[in-house]
């Protein structure tokens, strides 16, 4: 026995949970994906989504809709006569005839503890916040954002200094496995639907460029969890006076630290650095147009002494 599932995912994130279910012996009769967008060195290369390309290396049929307001799109998804839309964070809201094209309806793997992170930054809110858990769960679409039942959750503990990247790629197998083992729930008719509590909810906004850069004003814990919750991208950063200039870098890694001083100055000469309360000491850099370095190497062609100010 196999699913026919209608499959719509578009960045690395997705590509897991394809495979899982190609795998499994389920029939994917289409893959949804956001079109291809310009990139490349100079950015003139159309280029198509992860989910894109595993999809054709899968040899799938592929479709990359702008939006679902045409009738002849809506009715195309309906006419594949899928069993089940399996939904990961494709991109585009999704019209109740779509939500509805299916046999089962969309399941959806969102990277939250519902309702707790809805919205389109979960990962990164969760960290930024300081939580120490998060998890995957898999939930049947409706038409509000991220409200719909939960029929599976995977928890899923935040390390100290795990930093989105980090969890992304945790959470990426994590739901890849919920979703696989929800599909044999469905297909056994065993997958309860619960619904989401009243209390608790959050909604994690997309990230903003105007939040990234760091203010050592903040408790220590707040500037650690705002450095790893922005790492890899799109990164945390603070402005150095170099030349005359002032140059950009970023900080992909950080660990708290002891020590009090003017909050944004260099307590030591490895970068421990004082914050508003406490200090922390920033383990991973990187200059605009550079690669990522650790601290030491960092420094060797950088030397910031035991008070500089960073702003």
């Amino acid at each position: 026995m196999s699913l026919r599932i209608v499959f719509m995912g578009t960045p690395d994130f997705s590509v897991p949970t394809l495979r899982l279910l190609v795998e499994a012996g389920h029939r994917i009769v289409a893959v949804y994906t956001q079109p291809p967008r310009p990139g490349g060195r100079r950015g003139l290369d159309l280029q198509k989504s992860p989910v894109h390309q595993a999809a054709e290396l899968l040899g799938l049929p592929v479709f990359t809709p702008v939006n679902f307001k045409d009738p002849e799109e809506r009715e195309r998804f309906r006419a594949l006569g899928a069993d089940v839309g399996v939904v990961v964070a494709y991109g585009l809201l999704l019209p109740e005839a779509i939500l509805t094209g299916t046999r089962y309806g969309c399941y959806n793997g969102h990277a939250s503890l519902l309702p707790r992170w809805r919205g389109a930054a979960p990962i990164q809110r969760a960290i930024m916040a300081g939580d120490e858990k998060t998890g995957m769960m898999v939930m049947k679409m409706d038409k509000g954002l991220d409200t719909g039942d939960v029929a599976l959750t995977r928890e899923v503990e935040i390390g100290p200094n795990m930093t989105a990247g980090e969890l992304h790629d945790r959470l990426m197998q994590t739901g890849a496995k919920a979703i696989a083992e929800a599909m044999v729930k469905l297909e056994m008719d065993d997958l309860p639907l619960t619904p989401q509590a009243a209390e608790g909810v959050l909604y994690a906004a997309k990230i903003d460029k105007a939040e990234t850069r760091i203010d050592f004003s903040r408790d220590a814990k707040d500037v650690h969890n705002h450095i790893r919750g922005l790492s890899p991208f799109p990164g945390a950063w603070f402005e150095l006076e170099s030349n005359g200039k002032a140059e950009r870098v970023k900080v992909l890694g950080s660990e708290r630290a002891t020590g009090a001083g003017i909050a944004g100055t260099l307590l030591t000469d490895d970068l421990v650095v004082a914050c508003g309360t406490a200090a922390v000491r920033l383990t991973k850099l990187q200059k605009a147009g550079g690669k990522p370095l650790a601290a030491a190497d960092f420094l060797r062609g950088t030397p910031l002494p035991a008070g500089t100010r960073l702003a």
